[in-house]
Parts: structure tokens; C-alpha cells; sequence
């Protein structure tokens, strides 16, 4: 299950369980193996509060706590700066919403045994592959640009006829699984786990054009763009963007008229209100909802406490609809059906300890988009079913050291294989359609909550 529970507060996931649903048949390309590909649980395990001489309870981190009190008196008494005004101000207008509807939704996963503070055994290390893709984007920017004979097939695919990935151009093409089962494939040396029916680029905002020459128009826009802020410039994990750049992304050139754009921001009040009041107005987008992902132990409780002046345990997605110009796909506006997306809906999930790692979006988004929707996502660090993914990491989070690869059981594997290309050979299903193309297909009924 990957959807626990649905109510009309919102949801709660099970975000490992909504990334091994994309893994279920596995072939490792290089040798025609079966394998199970499986997340590893370990990177989902935040079993302890950081704090808990809070509101939202945990576990007290002592440590911590001194080393923040003696800071505390270091620092010179004063007033609040207008940015910290704004945080506490939002915090204030939403802070009965988090509280309130986390409890209910809570409570009701626990009483299905969910949430119930049991880890995982399995006790290992967190992986700590060393991402070098964003190196690889910047040298890949010394290369000849491709001419405009080679844009127009700037679509190639993951496994070449002969089995081969070796000459993958990462860099200035869509690289295409059409197949329905996950690879595992070496690229650029290295080994990664490339989900059915998926589409990437690998490139900066310098070398996106192969994603708009792709000539698709998309029905869910997402993005988690890398913001400026003073732990990304002290932890140097990543390179931030500027606020104004993101202005510049070609959103008109991939958006299908009605596309649901979802952007993932800090709690700086500053980027929230660029988002609703720049970003979006300058896209065509209008705002309908702001939703909540908020994080939550293995036990239920808040990772960070609510009211904590330092993190807070939740993040803010802005929703909004892109609105095309009147002569721009009229005939198709016209007959593009809408779903109103309700305001402040919680998502609630045990967090990655990865840092970065949102949980995937497709389930919660799929009554509003629709189960045959094109789905995009921009600065994305890994790969999901049906979607196309486009960033400097974008295969991050794919690299093999994330996963658990083992044998599969291939009796059953040749069993499936047998009964498919029987039902090919009588004509029931065309060999290049053996299987509909479908968004992460739920494995299950979510319970619903009131």
C-alpha cells in the first residue's frame, strides 16, 4: 500500500511504498537477469523527534538543546527582523490546520497499524553514493551544440537493439524506457535503476531545449526548485538559483491548456510570495490551493516541533492552473474537463533522511489530473512510471547504492512472459502495446477517512 489513508483533511503515504510499486518486474540489461529492485528502508526510518520540549512532542535531544540555549544567550536581544514577522504571522494562520488534521489522519493510520513507531530490522548505514551528475551537466556544456537537423531527433532510447546503453547521449537527448518493466543499465559507469515507461533528461537550464523540442504538452507540471538560503550556501550540497531565472523557464512550451502547475517551497515567506504573486501571474498560472507536506515520525509524531523557531515540520506546495492566452489551443481549452483542487490539504509521510527527497506526488494528484494525464517534473533527482523527468541530477536517486537488488523468482517471471506472448500470438495484444501505458497503477483501495 502506498496510500494509507485518505480523508478530507488529505493523505497519508507510505513514500518508500509508492517507489518499489515502480519495480515490481526488474531486468538487469547486461546480463537479461530478473532482479527485485526495493528502496532502501533505512533512508525512511526517522523514528525520534529532534526535540521534544515542544508543542508536537518527541523526544528530547539534549545535546542540542544546550547547544541552541547557549546561542540563544550569546545572541543580543532585539526585535524580531521582518522576515522572521512572516514566518511566525503564516505559521500563526496555518498552525490549527497542521495540528488539527495531522491528529486525525494520525489517529486513523494508527488504528490500522500504521505509524505505530516499529523500524525496519535491517540496520544499515544510510547510502552515501557521491552525486558528480551536476559536474557531468557543466562539462557537458563545453560540447558542440546540436544542430537543428539533430533536434528534430532528440528523442533516443535506453537500450539500443543490440542490448547496448553505451552511447546514450544523457546530455542533449530524451532518453526513453518505453519497455513495461524497470532496467538496470550502466551509464556513464555507473549503475542505476531506470523505471517502465519513464523519459529524462539529463542537463541544466543552460541545455533544456531537447525537453521542449520533445513537442509534449503536459497535463501536471511539478517542480522543487533548488532555493536560496543560507543552509544550502554553508552546506554547499547544491547550487541554488536565483529567484527571477525561474521566470525564464519555457512553462507556455510545456504546459497543455489546464495543466495543474504544483511547486514545492521553503517556509520563507519571501519565496511563497514570489511564487503566488510573480512567478505564476508571469507564467499564466493561477493560484488554487496551497497544500502541506508534513513530516512525521515512524511513531506519528512531528519530526521537527511544531512551533520551533528554528524548522518547522512541514513544507508548502502552491498549486495553480495554467491559463493559455484566448488564441492559443482555444478548441482544445474548450474541451479540457477540470477538477477543482481543494485548499490546505495535508500530506503526511515519514520523511527521507536523504537530503532533498520529497515523496513522489503521482497518487494524490491523480483525481485532479486524471489516470492518463502527461506528467513533468522539472529539477527532479529521480525518476518515476509514466513521467517525464528533467534536471542536473535527475538520476540521483536512482543509483543502485539506493536500492536492495536481489534474484527474482524467475519461474514466475517466464510463466508472465509465456502467457503474454500467447495472447500476442492469437492477436490480443500487439507486440508494441503488450501492455497500456498507464502513471504508477495503485496496488490498492486507500482507506477513506471523514
Amino acid at each position: 500500500m502506498s496510500v494509507l489513508v485518505q480523508g478530507r483533511q488529505g493523505w497519508v503515504l507510505d513514500a518508500r511504498a509508492l517507489i518499489d510499486q515502480g519495480y515490481s518486474r526488474c531486468i538487469r540489461v547486461k546480463d537479461k537477469a530478473r532482479v527485485k529492485c526495493c528502496f532502501k528502508g533505512q533512508c525512511f526510518q526517522i523514528s525520534e523527534s529532534h526535540c521534544s520540549v515542544n508543542a508536537g512532542g518527541g523526544n528530547v535531544d539534549v545535546s542540542q538543546l544546550k547547544e541552541k540555549q547557549l546561542k540563544k544567550r550569546k545572541r543580543k536581544h532585539s526585535e524580531l527582523n521582518q522576515g522572521e514577522v512572516d514566518v511566525q504571522a503564516f505559521h500563526e494562520k496555518i498552525r490549527c490546520v497542521i495540528l488539527e488534521g495531522t491528529k486525525s489522519l494520525v489517529d486513523s493510520v494508527q488504528s490500522l497499524g500504521y505509524l505505530n513507531g516499529v523500524r525496519d530490522t535491517v540496520k544499515e548505514p544510510l547510502p552515501s553514493q557521491e552525486c558528480s551528475l551536476t559536474a557531468l551537466c557543466e562539462m557537458a556544456k563545453e560540447l558542440p551544440l546540436v544542430d537543428e537537423e539533430e533536434q528534430e531527433q532528440c528523442v533516443q532510447p535506453l537500450v539500443t537493439g543490440d542490448g547496448s546503453t553505451s552511447h546514450v547521449d544523457l546530455f542533449s537527448r530524451v532518453t526513453e524506457n518505453s519497455t513495461d518493466r524497470a532496467a538496470v543499465v550502466t551509464l556513464m559507469g555507473e549503475e542505476y535503476v531506470i523505471p517502465p515507461h519513464t523519459a529524462f533528461l539529463l542537463s541544466d537550464f543552460t541545455q533544456i531545449q531537447p525537453l521542449v523540442h520533445y513537442g509534449r504538452r503536459f497535463d501536471l507540471i511539478v517542480m522543487d526548485p533548488p532555493w536560496e538560503n543560507k543552509s544550502v550556501k554553508r552546506s554547499r550540497r547544491y547550487s541554488s538559483l536565483p529567484s527571477t531565472q525561474l521566470k525564464r523557464f519555457p512553462i507556455s512550451l510545456l504546459a497543455s491548456p489546464n495543466c495543474l502547475v504544483v511547486t514545492w517551497v521553503t517556509n520563507r515567506p519571501s519565496h511563497l510570495r514570489f511564487v503566488r504573486d510573480e512567478l505564476y501571474p508571469h507564467w499564466g498560472v493561477e493560484v488554487v490551493a496551497e497544500w502541506f507536506w508534513v513530516k512525521v515520525t515512524t511513531s506519528g509524531q512531528f519530526v521537527f516541533p511544531l512551533d520551533s523557531h528554528h524548522k518547522k515540520p512541514y513544507e508548502v506546495l502552491v498549486l495553480g492552473r495554467y491559463r493559455s492566452s484566448a488564441d492559443d489551443n482555444s478548441a482544445s481549452s474548450s474541451e479540457t474537463s477540470e477538477v477543482p483542487v481543494e485548499d490546505q490539504r495535508l500530506i503526511v509521510s515519514n520523511p527521507s533522511a536523504l537530503h532533498s527527497q520529497k515523496p513522489s506526488l503521482a497518487e494524490v494528484l491523480k483525481p485532479y489530473i486524471g489516470a492518463e494525464a502527461k506528467c513533468l517534473e522539472l529539477f527532479a533527482r529521480s525518476l518515476q512510471p509514466g513521467w517525464t523527468s528533467w534536471g542536473n541530477e535527475v538520476l540521483k536517486f536512482q543509483h543502485t547504492s539506493y536500492f536492495t537488488l536481489t534474484p527474482a523468482d524467475n519461474r514466475a517471471v517466464v510463466s508472465e512472459d509465456e502467457a503474454t506472448d500467447k495472447c500476442t500470438d492469437k492477436g490480443l495484444i500487439a507486440p508494441e502495446l503488450s501492455l497500456p501505458r498507464e502513471h504508477s497503477p495503485p496496488s490498492h483501495c486507500p482507506t477513506s477517512v471523514e
